[in-house]
Protein backbone atom coordinates (compact mmCIF):
# COMPACT_ATOMS: atom_id res chain seq x y z
CA UNK A 1 0.00 0.00 0.00
CA UNK A 2 2.73 2.44 0.62
CA UNK A 3 4.13 2.20 -3.41
CA UNK A 4 0.50 2.98 -3.98
CA UNK A 5 0.57 6.56 -1.71
CA UNK A 6 4.19 7.44 -3.57
CA UNK A 7 3.10 7.20 -6.99
CA UNK A 8 0.46 9.50 -5.45
CA UNK A 9 2.22 12.09 -4.08
CA UNK A 10 4.56 11.20 -7.45
CA UNK A 11 2.08 12.67 -9.59
CA UNK A 12 -0.18 14.73 -8.00
CA UNK A 13 2.33 16.10 -5.62
CA UNK A 14 -0.13 15.63 -2.17
CA UNK A 15 3.32 15.52 0.41
CA UNK A 16 0.79 16.28 3.01
CA UNK A 17 -0.72 12.57 3.07
CA UNK A 18 1.58 10.39 5.00
CA UNK A 19 0.11 7.06 3.70
CA UNK A 20 -2.15 5.87 1.27
CA UNK A 21 -4.24 4.11 4.05
CA UNK A 22 -5.46 7.70 4.88
CA UNK A 23 -6.65 8.97 1.58
CA UNK A 24 -10.42 8.97 0.85
CA UNK A 25 -12.10 6.86 -2.19
CA UNK A 26 -11.45 9.96 -4.47
CA UNK A 27 -8.03 10.04 -4.09
CA UNK A 28 -7.24 6.47 -4.23
CA UNK A 29 -9.67 6.99 -7.77
CA UNK A 30 -7.70 10.16 -8.87
CA UNK A 31 -4.48 8.04 -8.10
CA UNK A 32 -5.31 5.19 -9.98
CA UNK A 33 -6.44 7.59 -13.04
CA UNK A 34 -2.97 9.19 -13.05
CA UNK A 35 -1.30 6.06 -13.03
CA UNK A 36 -2.68 4.73 -15.74
CA UNK A 37 -2.32 8.30 -17.53
CA UNK A 38 1.54 8.04 -17.02
CA UNK A 39 1.46 4.73 -18.22
CA UNK A 40 0.01 5.74 -21.44
CA UNK A 41 2.85 8.21 -21.86
CA UNK A 42 5.27 5.42 -21.64
CA UNK A 43 7.40 4.84 -25.07
CA UNK A 44 5.54 1.68 -27.00
CA UNK A 45 3.48 1.66 -29.97
CA UNK A 46 0.35 3.05 -31.51
CA UNK A 47 -1.95 3.13 -34.44
CA UNK A 48 -3.49 6.78 -35.41
CA UNK A 49 -4.23 8.59 -38.79
CA UNK A 50 -1.77 11.10 -39.78
CA UNK A 51 -3.45 14.36 -40.01
CA UNK A 52 -0.33 16.55 -41.03
CA UNK A 53 2.82 16.69 -42.63
CA UNK A 54 4.66 19.80 -41.62
CA UNK A 55 8.13 18.49 -43.40
CA UNK A 56 10.09 15.85 -44.40
CA UNK A 57 11.16 14.22 -41.53
CA UNK A 58 7.59 14.67 -39.12
CA UNK A 59 4.26 14.03 -39.06
CA UNK A 60 1.04 14.93 -37.05
CA UNK A 61 -1.49 12.07 -36.07
CA UNK A 62 -4.85 12.12 -33.98
CA UNK A 63 -4.62 9.88 -31.14
CA UNK A 64 -7.29 9.71 -28.90
CA UNK A 65 -8.95 13.49 -30.07
CA UNK A 66 -5.95 14.96 -29.91
CA UNK A 67 -2.68 16.27 -32.26
CA UNK A 68 0.38 14.17 -31.36
CA UNK A 69 3.76 15.77 -33.08
CA UNK A 70 5.90 12.50 -34.38
CA UNK A 71 9.87 12.99 -35.35
CA UNK A 72 10.93 10.57 -37.22
CA UNK A 73 14.08 9.10 -36.07
CA UNK A 74 17.39 8.81 -37.66
CA UNK A 75 16.74 10.94 -40.10
CA UNK A 76 16.93 14.70 -41.22
CA UNK A 77 15.20 16.36 -43.65
CA UNK A 78 15.47 19.59 -45.58
CA UNK A 79 13.77 22.71 -43.82
CA UNK A 80 10.73 23.93 -45.39
CA UNK A 81 12.74 26.72 -46.62
CA UNK A 82 16.04 25.00 -47.54
CA UNK A 83 16.54 23.61 -51.24
CA UNK A 84 14.58 20.21 -52.02
CA UNK A 85 12.60 20.47 -48.20
CA UNK A 86 9.05 21.17 -49.96
CA UNK A 87 10.09 17.96 -52.19
CA UNK A 88 10.85 16.06 -49.25
CA UNK A 89 7.67 17.10 -47.25
CA UNK A 90 5.92 15.64 -50.14
CA UNK A 91 6.65 12.55 -50.67
CA UNK A 92 6.33 12.22 -47.28
CA UNK A 93 3.17 13.23 -47.30
CA UNK A 94 2.51 11.03 -50.35
CA UNK A 95 3.33 7.87 -48.20
CA UNK A 96 1.36 9.08 -45.17
CA UNK A 97 -1.23 11.62 -45.43
CA UNK A 98 -4.44 10.67 -44.59
CA UNK A 99 -3.43 7.16 -43.48
CA UNK A 100 -2.88 5.38 -40.76
CA UNK A 101 0.27 5.26 -39.00
CA UNK A 102 1.77 2.88 -36.73
CA UNK A 103 4.29 4.93 -34.78
CA UNK A 104 6.92 2.49 -32.35
CA UNK A 105 8.20 5.69 -30.29
CA UNK A 106 11.23 5.63 -27.49
CA UNK A 107 11.35 9.07 -25.77
CA UNK A 108 10.59 12.95 -26.63
CA UNK A 109 12.83 15.31 -28.60
CA UNK A 110 13.66 19.11 -27.53
CA UNK A 111 10.40 20.16 -28.95
CA UNK A 112 8.33 17.15 -26.75
CA UNK A 113 7.63 15.85 -30.48
CA UNK A 114 7.66 11.70 -30.28
CA UNK A 115 10.80 10.19 -31.13
CA UNK A 116 10.30 6.85 -33.41
CA UNK A 117 9.61 4.77 -36.54
CA UNK A 118 6.95 5.48 -38.50
CA UNK A 119 4.95 2.86 -41.05
CA UNK A 120 2.00 3.70 -43.32
CA UNK A 121 0.40 1.12 -45.36
CA UNK A 122 3.38 -1.33 -44.21
CA UNK A 123 6.11 1.00 -45.50
CA UNK A 124 8.79 2.19 -43.68
CA UNK A 125 8.45 6.19 -43.82
CA UNK A 126 11.81 6.74 -42.16
CA UNK A 127 13.43 4.20 -44.37
CA UNK A 128 11.86 5.54 -47.13
CA UNK A 129 12.84 8.94 -46.98
CA UNK A 130 16.57 8.07 -47.42
CA UNK A 131 15.70 5.80 -49.69
CA UNK A 132 14.14 8.21 -52.13
CA UNK A 133 16.79 10.39 -51.51
CA UNK A 134 14.72 12.15 -49.30
CA UNK A 135 16.70 13.06 -46.10
CA UNK A 136 19.50 11.97 -44.53
CA UNK A 137 20.87 9.67 -42.11
CA UNK A 138 21.20 11.42 -39.17
CA UNK A 139 23.34 8.76 -36.99
CA UNK A 140 24.84 6.77 -39.05
CA UNK A 141 26.23 4.17 -36.14
CA UNK A 142 22.95 4.06 -34.15
CA UNK A 143 21.51 3.72 -37.76
CA UNK A 144 23.66 1.42 -39.78
CA UNK A 145 20.55 0.14 -41.71
CA UNK A 146 19.51 2.91 -43.31
CA UNK A 147 23.38 4.19 -44.02
CA UNK A 148 22.78 1.49 -46.90
CA UNK A 149 20.11 2.82 -48.42
CA UNK A 150 21.71 6.47 -47.86
CA UNK A 151 25.01 5.10 -49.79
CA UNK A 152 22.79 3.82 -52.53
CA UNK A 153 20.52 6.70 -52.99
CA UNK A 154 23.71 8.78 -52.93
CA UNK A 155 25.32 6.36 -55.96
CA UNK A 156 21.83 6.64 -57.92
CA UNK A 157 21.50 10.57 -57.45
CA UNK A 158 18.52 10.16 -56.47
CA UNK A 159 16.44 13.10 -54.73
CA UNK A 160 18.50 15.24 -52.70
CA UNK A 161 21.41 13.35 -53.81
CA UNK A 162 20.87 14.82 -57.60
CA UNK A 163 22.43 17.94 -56.73
CA UNK A 164 25.89 19.09 -57.20
CA UNK A 165 26.42 19.60 -53.37
CA UNK A 166 23.96 19.11 -51.11
CA UNK A 167 23.70 21.01 -47.88
CA UNK A 168 22.58 18.76 -44.72
CA UNK A 169 19.92 20.65 -42.36
CA UNK A 170 21.54 20.65 -39.14
CA UNK A 171 24.61 22.84 -41.53
CA UNK A 172 21.78 24.76 -43.09
CA UNK A 173 20.19 25.62 -39.92
CA UNK A 174 22.96 26.49 -38.04
CA UNK A 175 23.83 28.98 -40.84
CA UNK A 176 20.24 30.33 -41.23
CA UNK A 177 18.61 30.64 -37.95
CA UNK A 178 16.00 33.15 -38.38
CA UNK A 179 14.85 30.46 -41.19
CA UNK A 180 14.95 27.40 -39.35
CA UNK A 181 10.94 25.79 -39.32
Amino acid sequence: MAEGGALLRRYTGLNRYRGFESLSLRHTLLAALLAAAACAAHPGTFEANVVGVPDGDSITVLLERQRVKVRLAGIDAPERKQRFGNESRKALAKLCWNRKARVTWSEKDDYQRLLGHVSCAGIDANAEQVRQGMAWVRYKQQYSQLSGLQDAARRERRGLWAQHAPTPPWDWRRRNPDQSK
